[in-house]
C-alpha cells in the first residue's frame, strides 16, 4: 500500500490562483504525454506517486489525452481507484475539452453539447464524481462565446467541477470569457497559455489581462516539448522527440541558430548552479505572475530534475538582461 512522505509539503512552494483561494503548487504534472497505452501501469504509477511525495498536488489533463485519446484519463483514475483513493480531498485534478476528441460532430469545439457530454466521459475515466478544474480547451469560432462558457458555469451548477478555466484564449477573448462568466456568477479561475523562453506572446497583452481580472495563469509546454533541456545541446539525439514523428516537435524545428542560444542559456543556468530545464522552469515561475508551471515525465529521474527548479525561482537583473540578449529575436513562437 502507498504511503505518501510525510515531507511532502516541506519545500514544494504554493501559490494562489488569481484573487481565488485556491493554491497550486508551482510545478504540476501534465499527462500530455507518457500516460498513453503506450507506457506500462508501472512506470506510471511510480511517476505519479514521486510527484505526490514532492509536493505536486495537481494533477493536469485533458479529454484527448493519450494516445490513444481517453488513455491518460483512464491511467490517472486506475491510480485514483488505488495508490491515491484516501487522498482525494488532497488532489487538485484538471481536465479539458474542445480539441479533437472523436468521430462526428461532437467530437470537438466549444457547443454545450460536446462540452459537457466530454465532461461526462471524462468523470467515468477518471472515477470521479467532480474535477477540480474543468477547461474550455480551446476557443471557437463558430460557437458563441456565451454558449461555451454557459457550458462551463453548468459545469460547476451541477457540482461536476469546482472551478471553470479556459486554455489557448487570446487576450480580448480572455477578457470577454471572464465578463460572461461573472456576469453568470462562476469566476474565470485560471488561463493555461503555451509559455516559455522561446514562445512569450502571453507577455503580449495575456498576463496583463490575467492580472486584472484576478485571474491565475498555469503555463504549459515550458520547456518546449523537451528543447530547453540538455538533450538538444549537441543537436538532435536519437530516440528524442524532434527525432521521432511528433507533430508538435520536427527536426526542422532545431535549427543551427536555435543550438547556438541553448548553448548560451545552458551557461547562465551553469552560473546560477542549475540545468538548463530547471533555469527555464523558473524563468516562466519568475516574478509570481504565473501560478504554476506544467511539466511532463518519462521517468522518475526526469521529474526530480525539473523539481529541482523550485530551489531557486529568483534572478539578479544581470541574468535577466543576459537571457534577454541571448533570446532576443524568438520571442515568438
Amino acid at each position: 500500500m502507498y504511503l505518501p512522505s510525510a515531507d511532502r509539503y516541506r519545500t514544494m512552494p504554493y501559490r494562489r490562483t488569481g484573487r481565488s483561494g485556491l493554491l497550486l503548487p508551482a510545478l504540476s504534472l501534465g499527462l500530455w504525454h507518457n500516460f498513453g497505452a503506450d507506457r506500462t501501469p508501472e512506470t506510471q504509477g511510480r511517476i505519479l506517486r514521486r510527484a505526490f511525495d514532492l509536493g505536486i498536488t495537481h494533477f493536469d489533463l485533458a479529454n484527448n489525452y493519450g494516445p490513444p485519446p481517453g488513455a491518460a484519463e483512464t491511467a490517472m483514475g486506475r491510480a485514483l481507484g488505488t495508490d491515491f483513493a484516501r487522498l482525494r480531498d488532497e488532489l487538485v485534478i484538471s481536465t479539458k475539452a474542445g480539441y479533437l476528441m472523436g468521430d462526428g460532430p461532437y467530437g470537438e469545439w466549444g457547443s454545450r453539447k460536446t462540452l459537457l457530454s466530454s465532461l461526462d466521459r471524462s468523470l467515468s475515466r477518471l472515477g470521479l464524481e467532480y474535477v477540480d478544474i474543468f477547461y474550455s480547451h480551446r476557443p471557437d469560432p463558430d460557437t458563441p462565446l456565451e454558449e461555451t462558457m454557459g457550458a462551463l458555469d453548468s459545469a460547476v451548477r451541477q457540482g461536476k467541477a469546482l472551478y471553470a478555466g479556459i486554455s489557448n484564449y487570446a487576450p480580448e477573448q480572455t477578457r470577454e470569457a471572464a465578463r460572461i462568466l461573472k456576469e453568470l456568477g462562476t469566476p474565470l479561475l485560471i488561463h493555461q497559455p503555451r509559455y516559455s523562453m522561446l514562445d512569450r506572446r502571453a507577455e503580449d497583452g495575456l498576463l496583463t489581462a490575467l492580472d486584472e481580472l484576478g485571474t491565475g495563469a498555469i503555463a504549459y509546454s515550458p520547456l518546449e516539448q523537451g528543447i530547453l533541456s540538455d538533450r538538444y545541446l549537441r543537436g538532435i539525439p536519437e530516440g528524442s522527440r524532434a527525432a521521432g514523428d511528433s507533430p508538435f516537435l520536427t527536426p526542422d524545428s532545431v535549427t543551427p541558430e536555435l543550438l547556438e542560444r541553448l548553448r548560451a542559456l545552458d551557461e547562465v543556468a551553469s552560473a546560477r548552479g542549475q540545468s538548463l530545464a530547471q533555469m527555464a522552469l523558473a524563468w516562466v515561475l519568475r516574478g509570481g505572475r504565473v501560478t504554476s508551471a506544467v511539466v511532463g515525465a518519462s521517468s522518475v529521474a526526469q521529474l526530480e530534475n525539473s523539481v529541482e527548479a523550485v530551489r531557486n525561482l529568483e534572478f539578479a537583473d544581470e541574468e535577466l538582461a543576459r537571457i534577454h540578449e541571448i533570446l532576443k529575436g524568438r520571442d515568438a513562437g
